[in-house]
């Protein structure tokens, strides 16, 4: 069983030896690290990704926009990100294609031929294994603002690798996050271990002077996942990268739709990651946010798609998120073009500067909704720790097995899959299918009580028909998914 201790560095550098032997850009790797440390010290701090948002938490300003961006062929890669820089971008990441995500690298590289010898796009982002450190290099050369792989990876190990050494100071992921909402069959017993690899490789780097950003990823699966759940996964994979010692941060949450709530979950969220690092004894962590814009479906048609990611910026803004990932009105379609791109980073950021001096205001309703989403998180962190007879790795696979903590909609079969979502009659994401989901009576029955209030507003009974209709409305126009809107 995978334990949340520190790999030492004799662990480390053995299992580096396989790491690095798993493809030829890593084979021809044993001095990169060495020669990396010196490199990565001399970045400027505008791309240097963890000072830029630890600088950004300090001023308080304006939410930082980024985009979700990666084709294949790397001349045209570093166009897109160009373009993109060119249209606001506060920080670039570069989006890895599927096959890399599996570590299916012989393909990738196939997909790199076919996309050159066919002049389009036939992977679905950026293969940086194969272009390795030397590659990744030209891109981090080719732009003025800081670097992001953006993947969806159980096991980043050798990408994680590369990247750092080319100057790419974030990395997204995590052993829960970048496994039960991507992958069937690979086991959170495995996906911890391997994310222990890339955080302790971020621990190293920090002890030679060098910050690197860590990103847990906080929307899950995107559909309907109430804040407790997501709220916990995020603070278990930021306690278990602190172990290792990564010291920068960025805990994140998607968009649920209704404002308060979103607010509530990102200011919680906060609060509470840094609380329990303190309480487990991390000290000296840059603890930062990020706001993902709605994840669920979007309308079809370009204006309506840019009315809701204006909206989604006007909650990034308000809930005081250091950072929000932006959306594209092409969303519907598939992979947006890099104009399209641009306009999603120009009407994302115009709504972040109009509100930069402004937050959500205190109130008790949001104060409620703060407590209430902490008292659930507490109730499960409770949970994990206790299975786990006090180790976090070891609670954090038990409790899944259990389902005591369950991600909505996850396709892996490590994930129990037993709870069902819906949101109340003020459009909060609200739970009405427990399963085993480690959570007080008192909990459910509040849960229950939400739900079954919109149920009598809407003169129906609770059932597995409001998910599905809360699964559609935001595509059709509405967040709730009343069937008097006609649209269901």
């Amino acid at each position: 069983m995978v334990k949340n201790k520190k790999l030492t560095e004799k662990e480390f550098f053995e299992q580096r030896e396989q790491v690095l032997a798993s493809w030829k850009t890593g084979k021809d790797y044993h001095l990169v690290f060495e020669e990396s440390v010196p490199f990565l010290q001399s970045i400027p701090e505008e791309k240097n990704f963890a000072l830029k948002l630890e600088k950004a938490k300090k001023q308080k300003a304006r939410t930082l926009v980024q985009p979700r961006a990666g084709v294949p062929v790397i001349n045209k890669h570093i166009e897109l990100l160009q373009f993109l820089e060119d249209a606001g971008a506060d920080f670039l990441p570069s989006t890895i294609d599927s096959y890399t995500r599996q570590n299916r690298y012989a393909e990738a590289e196939f997909g790199i031929k076919e996309s050159i010898l066919n002049e389009r796009a036939l992977l679905n982002g950026f293969p940086c294994v194969n272009y390795g450190v030397t590659g990744c290099k030209q891109v981090f050369d080719a732009v003025n603002v800081p670097l992001q792989a953006r993947h969806g990876t159980p096991d980043a190990r050798l990408m994680s690798e590369i990247i750092h050494a080319a100057g790419w100071t974030s990395n997204e992921g995590g052993g829960i996050s970048y496994n039960l909402p991507y992958a069937k069959s690979v086991s959170l017993e495995d996906s911890i271990k391997y994310w222990q690899y890339s955080d302790r490789l971020v621990g190293i780097f920090e002890e030679k002077g060098v910050h690197i950003n860590r990103e847990p990823f906080g929307p899950l699966t995107g559909t309907l996942v109430p804040p407790c759940i997501s709220n916990t996964v995020a603070i278990i994979e930021a306690l278990l990268a602190a172990e290792q010692g990564v010291k920068n941060i960025t805990v994140g949450y998607g968009m649920g739709g209704n404002v308060l709530q979103d607010v509530a979950a990102i200011r919680s969220l906060q609060e509470q990651t840094e609380e329990y690092l303190e309480k487990f004894g991390y000290k000296d962590m840059v603890v930062t946010t990020v706001f993902h814009q709605w994840m669920g479906g979007f309308p079809h048609d370009e204006t309506e798609a840019l009315g809701l990611i204006s909206l989604s910026s006007t909650v990034g803004a308000l809930s005081g998120a250091t950072k929000m990932i932006t959306k594209t009105p092409h969303e519907s379609v598939g992979i947006p073009t890099k104009e399209a791109n641009a306009q999603g980073i120009k009407a994302s950021k115009l709504v972040t500067r109009l509100l930069c001096d402004q937050r959500y205001p205190e109130s008790p309703a949001l104060r409620e909704e703060i407590e209430q989403i902490k008292k659930e998180v507490n109730c499960l962190m409770d949970a994990v720790i206790k299975v786990g007879d006090g180790d976090l790795a070891v609670g954090t696979v038990n409790a899944f097995k259990q389902g005591l903590i369950d991600v909505p909609f996850a396709p892996s079969k490590f994930n129990a899959g037993l709870i069902l979502p819906a949101r109340d009659n003020d459009g909060h994401i609200r739970i009405f299918e427990f399963g085993n989901l480690a959570l007080t009576d008192e909990i459910k029955e509040f849960h229950k009580k939400k739900i079954e209030e919109r149920a009598k507003a809407e003169g129906r009974p609770v059932s597995f028909q409001f998910t599905i209709d809360d699964i559609y409305a935001v595509s059709v126009g509405h967040l709730v998914g009343r069937p008097s809107y006609g649209e269901f």
